[in-house]
This record gives structure tokens, sequence and C-alpha cells, in this order.
């Protein structure tokens, strides 16, 4: 079974959505976590999706969700006090989804349960990406989505640098981060034990528990919109993205 974890948790501040938290910002006429969900929910290989949500938009994104088609969403839950928080969470309702409808007859184990953790606003990514998470998984164990780095990476101590990593040995880390449901959670459980609630992702916090990560190559414009100029450009992909299918269209006319 193969489950998305969505996280929509943002309350938009670094974007200034003062009405709206960004992920029910439209883009093109249509909400971001809409955008992100369709590809999902698209996917063939994508059994189950749980999104983890602001509380005070749960109802406005159940409303959405019906209006958009979107069908695979199994859970709903509000998020925690930290984004760590929020993803267990999710992770969480995850595993009762793969207790609740796992069928023995597959001929899988619910425990070989896969999960692909994602931003809600991060809606450009593609049907490939997916699949190259879900295929790294089964090779590897996991699968830590990536992309290239175009300037100089500068590792600091205050307003000192330490070190400045070659290019070719640097990469961005992006989403989806995708592992075996049990491997993450193991990782989740054992830093609650230990106090620890403030791993910025999930790469962090499994490279900490010493499981091996696979890196997967993602489209450049796999962005997270969190401020107001990953918006427009994020924006400015879709309308290149529109003006290249009229091309198109217009070449097979001709």
């Amino acid at each position: 079974m193969t489950i998305a974890v969505i996280f929509a948790g943002g309350a938009g501040k670094r974007m200034n959505s003062v009405d709206k938290p960004k992920q029910f910002l439209e883009l093109y006429q249509k909400p971001i976590i809409i955008r992100t969900l369709e590809h999902f929910e698209r996917h063939d290989e994508i059994d189950a999706i749980v999104v983890v949500c602001i509380e005070e938009g749960i109802s406005y994104l159940k409303e959405l969700l019906d209006e958009y088609r979107i069908q695979k969403v199994i859970k709903i839950v509000p998020g925690g006090e930290t984004g760590q928080d929020s993803i267990y969470k999710g992770l969480v309702a995850a595993k009762e989804i793969s207790s609740e409808h796992f069928d023995e007859k597959d001929g899988n184990k619910s425990e070989d349960t896969i999960v692909l953790i994602h931003d809600g606003v991060r809606p450009m990514i593609n049907a490939q990406l997916i699949s190259d998470n879900i295929e790294s998984v089964r090779q590897f164990g996991s699968a830590i989505t990536t992309g290239g780095v175009t300037e100089t990476i500068l590792e600091t101590d205050g307003n000192k640098i330490v070190k400045v990593p070659e290019r070719k040995d640097s990469r961005v880390a992006k989403a989806p981060q995708s592992f075996y449901l049990r491997d993450i959670l193991n990782a989740h459980e054992k830093a609650i034990e230990e106090g620890k609630h403030d791993y910025i992702d999930s790469c962090t916090l499994m490279q900490h528990y010493g499981y091996s990560l696979n890196l997967v190559d993602g489209p450049a414009e796999n962005i997270k919109i969190t401020t107001q100029m990953d918006y427009y450009l994020c924006r400015a992909f879709y309308e290149a993205e529109e003006d290249e299918q009229f091309l198109r269209s217009s070449e097979i006319k001709t």
C-alpha cells in the first residue's frame, strides 16, 4: 500500500496572506492545495491520502475536496505544535489507514506500506517524480527528492565562513521525502522519547537516527510556495506551460 501524507498546516505568515493560509490561495483559478493533491489523486500507485491541515481550515478543505472531486483523501487531521509533530500525526493516521484497509490477498504485509511526505504548497511535482520516489523506496528504503545548486553554498558560524562546499557535491532537499511507514514512524517515536520536536524535515530526522537516504532528482520547478516571490515564480511556470501547450496545438492544426 502506498499513502501520501500532505502537510498543509502553514498559516501563510511569510506570504502576508491575511484572508487565507497560503495553501488555500488560488493559483491559476484553482487553490494551491488542490493542485498539489490532484497529482496524487491521479497517480495509479497512490492508494490513499492523508492531509495534515491547520485546524481552522479543515471544514473549508472538505468543501474543496467535494468541489474538485478529490476522492483518495481518507483522513484529515489537525496539525501539531511543530512541523515534526504535525507530520507524526499524519503518519499515525497513515498507519490507521494501512491497518484498516490492508488486503492480505495482495501478498504483501501491512508493514511494507510506503509513505510519501509532501508539502501542500509544492504543486509543481509530476507523475514521474511520484513514481521515482516509490521505486526508490522499494529498492533502497528511502527517497529524498533533491534539486541542483546553482549558486555557491556557504557553511557558516555566525558571520564567519567555515566551509565552501563544491556545487557538484551539494544538493537542495525538496519533497516528496518517502520511506517505509514502519521506518519513519520508528524514527519519530525515538525523537518523541528523547523529547525532540524540532527536526526541520524528515530527511534530517532520518539521518540523525542512522537511516540510509537515497537521492532522487526532481524537476527544477518543484518549488515550495513560501514567499510572494515563490508564488509569482510558480505562476510564471504555469503560464509558460500553458503557452507551450497552445503552441503545440497551433502546430498540429497547421
